[in-house]
């Protein structure tokens, strides 16, 4: 049995199809808004159907707040290893540090060589492999010397270094065979097979071999995570991820706990399946993992965790004001009836990932008043009467949207969407894991469940509002700036009074 400490984390893998653009966007956004760890893509640019991988990481990069973005894995042979890590660290900074590096060594060459690429063996991919990193992290030593490097693969002769990624960024591989499972216990940060490419009982073998090659490069073999690629389906079945979602819980933590893999990566299409991997499977994942870790002996974390962890420390998250300031005169409840929780304990310190928590709330209310923002702005065009929307800020140009009421109607469908979508998340599994950890929280539990349910009214009001005016030329715009007013006004009420009461419990207590 080997576990090697790392914590779980969780993510997706969805297909780049082209044909499906705004459902790859959608659920990657999705992803990030339930919680989830990473969003990833395949990387095959010879194939005519998928997006191009790297411009959709920016985009997806650029359109969340939280979950890291990589891809699953890079098709090496068609991606020069200096313009990668260009491209890699100028993500990283423009993303706030959220970018990881999956790297193979390729496949299908028929198709690299028809785009130009070398068409290599099996012995020379891993070889330009080997080589690649050397020179990837070499581009990542911003403050080095120039980049020489003179390999039976790559030249590089004299390149200036940089930029350095806004943080550490992982390398992980995907590897099956003798010299690839070396390569990446001497060289790399991660492994990052898939469930469909083995045997699940290969893995204390494969993992083996990994170690082996860590310990002759001087390392500790919990210096490489282990990822896994996992594919499944929801049901009644007994096999590996066939079942319901406590049985995929169980399966994957027994793994974590056996094998050490400890990032798990769904192969996922659908919302449905996303949110129950997120809501139901990654949370149980958590507590069966440390519930066996503590029945166990006690492990030594990886040194690269131990030595970077930091003390904890009092709650310093801030929970963002009230200004008062509203749009509307109609007010949607009574803000003076809302009850309070406990008052924190000031001795109380908190882990550094406890102060994410608290953290994570604020940061997905952000995201909704930026669009907040944007949709009130595209109101006013409107009342100017702008035929087009080439003035809207970014997240309008992304989604390439021309004629204003077309625009606002579906801008308002995907705010309207993510917004019910948040509060589904926190009314079926955030609020009842409060209610039932802090009994004093409930009255404000149930408040705010009694907001949402009026803040989902109104949403439907500015539907209504957006349907009224597609449907008529005149002044019907007035009656779209009302509810958008009254919107408005409640939603940055509601947040900052959601902020204020839970910031500390979910640091405290979780989201599960």
């Amino acid at each position: 049995m080997t576990d090697y400490g790392h914590e779980p984390q969780f993510g997706v893998f969805i297909t780049p199809d082209a044909g499906q653009a705004d459902a790859v966007l959608e659920l990657s956004k999705l992803a990030d808004l339930v919680g989830l760890d990473l969003v990833t893509f395949q990387d095959h640019p010879y194939q005519g159907r998928f997006l191009d991988a790297w411009t959709l990481l920016a985009v997806v990069a650029a359109q969340t707040t939280n979950v890291r973005v990589a891809p699953n894995v890079v098709n090496l042979p068609l991606r020069p290893p200096v313009v990668l890590a260009r491209s890699v660290a100028t993500l990283d900074i423009l993303s706030g540090g959220r970018v990881e590096l999956g790297l193979g060594a390729g496949a299908f060459w028929d198709g690299i060589a028809a785009l130009g690429g070398r068409k290599l063996t099996p012995g020379q991919s891993v070889d330009a492999l080997a080589e690649a990193i050397d020179v990837i992290r070499a581009s990542w030593n911003a403050d080095g010397g120039s980049i020489r490097h003179e390999g039976e693969h790559y030249r590089i002769v004299g390149a200036h270094p940089g930029p350095a990624p806004a943080h550490e960024v992982e390398i992980w591989l995907g590897a099956y065979k003798r010299r690839m499972l070396a390569l990446t216990g001497s060289k790399a940060d991660g492994w990052l097979p898939s469930q469909s490419y083995l045997e699940l009982a290969d893995l204390p073998t494969m993992n083996a071999a990994i170690d082996r090659a860590a310990e002759e490069a001087g390392r500790q073999p919990a210096d490489v995570r282990r990822l896994l690629n996992v594919n499944g389906s929801f049901g009644t079945g007994a096999g590996f991820l066939e079942g319901a979602p406590r049985d995929w819980a169980e399966q994957l933590s027994e793994l974590t706990l056996t094998t050490g893999m400890s990032v798990y990566i769904l192969a996922a299409s659908s919302a449905e399946d996303i949110q129950r991997f997120a809501e139901e499977v990654a949370p149980a994942v958590r507590e069966l993992v440390t519930g066996g870790r503590a029945a166990g002996t006690e492990r030594p974390a990886p040194a690269s965790v131990a030595a970077a962890a930091p003390e904890a420390a009092p709650f310093a998250v801030t929970p963002t004001p009230d200004d008062g300031q509203r749009l509307s005169d109609e007010q949607p409840w009574d803000e003076t009836t809302r009850p309070t929780g406990p008052p924190p304990d000031p001795s109380r310190r908190y882990t550094p990932a406890q102060q994410a928590a608290g953290r994570h709330l604020i940061d997905v209310h952000d995201a909704l008043r930026r669009e907040l923002t944007q949709l009130r702005d595209l109101i006013e065009q409107v009342a100017r009467g702008e035929a087009e929307a080439a003035t809207a800020r970014s997240f309008i140009t992304r989604m390439t949207i021309r004629q204003n009421h077309w625009t606002l109607g579906t801008f308002c469908e995907t705010y309207c969407r993510v917004v019910t979508q948040h509060h589904t998340l926190e009314d079926r599994s955030v609020f009842p894991h409060i209610q039932r950890s802090d009994p004093a929280l409930a009255p404000v539990i149930e408040r705010l469940e009694e907001e949402h349910e009026t803040i989902a009214d109104l949403l439907e009001r500015v539907d209504q509002a957006l349907v009224a005016l597609v449907a008529s030329q005149d002044d019907g715009v007035d009656g779209v700036q009302q509810a958008i007013g009254v919107l408005n006004d409640a939603l940055l009420s509601h947040f900052s009074y959601e902020e204020r009461e839970l910031i500390e419990p979910l640091a405290r207590l979780g989201f599960y």
